[in-house]
């Protein structure tokens, strides 16, 4: 028998729906524990879980991608996919369980949703990411994204009150990718 490997799970079922709510739940819960840990900034969780499943428009076709990583027959990783703009879309709640980690899931998961991004007409993928996640940022540039700016309508400006904005600017670290020049047949697939 081949060795088992990571498989990916497009989010379409009330099966899946919930697989996701558990896995974002959990993502959430520990990307906030980091955020507190390290730079004493909090964000509303609750309000960001409700948010990726329940606005259709989000993470859902046409427009998003929400997938699930499956694993010896268990849901063990989630990533997303929206839509910001025009040619520009943005990679969230990407995450693997601790005991996922190292297996290629993440990123079999990244490769997917850069290809859905081609598909869908992207010529610009971005993401934001708390400075503490080495491991997700050592992925993210094998893959060819570079540190940028905080861009304007990233994500977390709905989650985050005012005051407590540039404090969360300083803890993140915010990446793009451009795709006509992250793979030669790029252009080709559009």
């Amino acid at each position: 028998m081949g060795e088992v490997k990571p498989e990916l799970q497009p989010v379409e079922s009330d099966e899946h729906r919930q697989a996701a709510r558990s896995l974002i739940g959990e993502y959430l819960a520990w990307v906030a524990g980091v955020a507190q840990a390290h730079y004493g900034i909090r964000f509303d969780i609750d309000a960001m879980a409700r948010s990726d499943l329940e606005d259709r428009s989000k993470f859902f076709p046409p427009d998003g991608r929400l997938y699930l990583v499956r694993f010896q027959g268990r849901y063990v990783g989630v990533g997303a996919l929206k839509r910001l703009a025009p040619g520009v879309a943005e990679l969230q709640r990407m995450y693997l369980q601790p005991a996922a980690r190292g297996l290629g899931g993440a990123r079999l998961l990244l490769q997917r949703l850069l290809d859905d991004a081609r598909q869908l007409g992207h010529e610009r993928v971005r993401l934001e990411s708390l400075k503490a996640l080495d491991a997700a940022h050592a992925l993210y540039r094998s893959m060819g994204f570079v540190e940028v700016g905080p861009y304007p309508d990233n994500s977390m400006r709905a989650y985050q009150a005012p005051e407590a904005l540039q404090a969360y600017r300083a803890s993140a670290v915010f990446m793009e990718l451009r795709l006509e020049a992250s793979t030669t047949g790029a252009k080709a697939a559009r």
